[in-house]
């Protein structure tokens, strides 16, 4: 698209779902969700190998010190019961090694978690970087059927959730499972029986967490769904507020507000409820293995099985045990958020875009800019045809004005024209080129916008102008201001050029704003030029003032002009008059006049 244009997207917004997902939408293949999740950290494999590397370590000097400590135990013991001193020797030497090893571990732990955050960081910034490119490439069908707020919460909750999942949960995985074989191992070491006691305590757990999973996920994708919904309502009210305060709709946006807060609220109650469950479920489940262990661990001393040291340090193990295995319904719960997340920017990446293009080759320093209409046919959507069999041509350097009733078809003329969307049929030429031989980027580069809704950035008054054209000087953005009569008041202003637009330029007028997207259109020098309702938010005496520097930067340039305010474009070579989708009079101002028809009852009613 142009740079000159004034906004990013230009479209009437025929209509669309207004919440993305319909709310209670069926879990898809979470397995599948988890596996391409994975293949986004393939490329971090080695980083991925350190960090289990330092987790084994880690691990390994943490699994060995209960044995250390069952074995200081075990020797105070039998120096107590057997009459000798202490060794105080032996103590000391597990005192150091045991210092040491936490020491060790401690390192390690913090390369682990160095590493870890790396990694999420690398890869959420990739997912993220993917997301933006693919709303770039992505049709304005696409915008037209989703709220803003659902495409934001995509690419900035549902991004943040998986970045969270991947740093903790991911890191408690590789953990936890180092943990739970090098426990299994050193338990084995100390007591095969002991440990057979343990382990049953292991299909109970599983069968836990599968229930509990299994039930609260579909309430995790609902939670992400009604997110996604409740931003878009937020967005489109706090745009909006002023009309929304104009026409005494705030209790109705109240209202809409608390369906779909109470809606989120259900799906995140249920959804952290049932998983919450999952915590003290398992800590109770290892509560029935730490008494199993000290009855039967009792019972092997007494019978001189087994020292006391090591009934001690089996217990110590039966704890780490049990805590891998109940961090695993904290990890649960972060998986099946970054599931639900990741499902939905998924969702979002597999959505069709616009097709690649290559450059051609046309000279576009010879382009007069002769526009042809070929039985243009178009509908937003299938079955519902708003331009219906279109047939246009346009003479280089004219004005063409495009006037009738709201949703005749005027807007959508300049949509197709630009390749904002694909024809249903027919073609457009510019020159006898037709615009699906060219990109997007060449079609749009030919015309400058100035549209009704102005958008200006965040940036001085000088950066909004250049905007227009790269590497534009000082001097070219003063005479374009000037040709736009915006200069005057632009250095009424305290820091003139340099005055800072805020958020949607609140702190100018919306006249000032409409003669600043004028004089960037200027500036733009295009071929031809694109004009929707372009002095309709400006007084009487700035539109006359607009009006001769519009006719000025029109002339020579085939030019096409929307209006519904007809006194505007009373000197256009052409005027076409559209109703559903057709051209149903064509001719100068005195012509249609003279004709007694549509167009003269519409401009007669304006000034009845």
């Amino acid at each position: 698209m142009s740079k000159q244009s004034s906004r990013p997207g230009f479209r009437p917004g025929p209509g669309g779902s207004r919440h993305g997902i319909a709310p209670g939408e069926k879990p898809k293949e979470f397995n599948k969700t988890f596996k391409r999740l994975a293949g986004h950290l393939k490329p971090r494999k080695f980083q991925l190998l350190f960090v289990t590397v330092a987790a084994f370590f880690s691990t390994l000097f943490s699994v060995v010190t209960p044995k250390l400590l069952g074995d200081a135990t075990s020797s105070i013991f039998a120096s107590v019961t057997g009459g000798t001193g202490i060794d105080f020797p032996f103590l000391q030497k597990l005192l150091m090694l045991l210092l040491s090893l936490y020491i060790v571990s401690s390192l390690f732990t913090y390369l682990q978690q160095y590493l870890m955050a790396g990694i999420s960081q690398k890869t959420t910034a990739e997912l993220r970087k993917a997301v933006n490119d693919k709303l770039a490439r992505l049709p304005l069908r696409y915008y037209d059927r989703h709220p803003h707020g659902d495409i934001l919460s995509r690419a900035i909750n549902d991004i943040d959730n998986i970045n969270n999942s991947i740093q903790q949960a991911l890191s408690q995985m590789i953990t936890s499972f180092i943990s739970i074989i090098g426990t299994i191992i050193m338990m084995l070491v100390i007591s095969p029986t002991l440990t057979l006691v343990i382990l049953i305590t292991f299909p109970l757990s599983a069968l836990v967490i599968r229930f509990i999973a299994s039930r609260s996920q579909k309430h995790f994708v609902n939670q992400q769904v009604e997110l996604g919904n409740i931003n878009g309502h937020i967005e489109e009210m706090f745009s909006g507020h002023q009309v929304v305060k104009a026409f005494g709709h705030e209790k109705k946006a109240i209202k809409t507000f608390d369906e779909v807060n109470e809606r989120l609220y259900q799906s995140g109650w249920r959804a952290q409820f049932i998983s919450g469950i999952m915590m003290p479920m398992m800590t109770f489940v290892g509560n029935l293995g730490f008494v199993f262990v000290s009855i039967c661990g009792g019972l092997l001393v007494l019978n001189g099985s087994i020292r006391i040291g090591d009934v001690q340090a089996f217990i110590q193990y039966s704890q780490q045990l049990s805590q891998p295995i109940t961090q695993a319904a904290g990890i649960a719960n972060m998986v099946q958020t970054a599931l639900a997340s990741a499902e939905r920017v998924f969702t979002l990446l597999d959505e069709p875009e616009e097709a690649g293009e290559a450059p051609s080759k046309v000279p576009f320093e010879h382009i007069k800019g002769k526009i042809t209409f070929d039985h243009v046919r178009f509908g937003y959507e299938k079955g519902k045809p708003v331009i219906k069999n279109l047939s246009l041509e346009v003479q280089p350097g004219q004005t063409i004005a495009i006037v009738g009733p709201t949703g005749a078809g005027k807007t959508t003329i300049i949509n197709l024209l630009m390749r904002f969307y694909e024809l249903d049929g027919g073609n457009i030429w510019i020159d006898d080129i037709n615009i699906r031989d060219l990109t997007r980027e060449e079609v749009r580069s030919l015309f400058g916008m100035v549209l009704q809704d102005t958008w200006l950035f965040n940036g001085t008054i000088r950066d909004n102008i250049a905007y227009g054209r790269d590497g534009a000087t000082e001097g070219e953005i003063i005479r374009a201001a000037k040709s736009a009569y915006a200069d005057d008041f632009i250095r009424t202003l305290p820091d003139g050029y340099d005055t800072i637009l805020g958020e949607d330029a609140a702190n100018i007028s919306q006249g000032q704003r409409q003669l600043i997207t004028i004089a960037r259109a200027i500036l733009a020098d295009p071929k031809m030029m694109i004009l929707d309702e372009a002095t309709s938010s400006v007084d009487t005496r700035t539109e006359m003032n607009i009006q001769r520097a519009m006719n000025k930067l029109m002339s020579g340039r085939t030019s096409f002009v929307i209006a519904h305010r007809l006194s505007t474009i009373r000197d256009a070579d052409v005027i076409l008059v559209m109703n559903e989708g057709d051209i149903i009079e064509k001719g100068a101002h005195e012509l249609l006049m003279e004709q007694n028809g549509f167009y003269a009852d519409l401009y007669k009613s304006q000034f009845a």
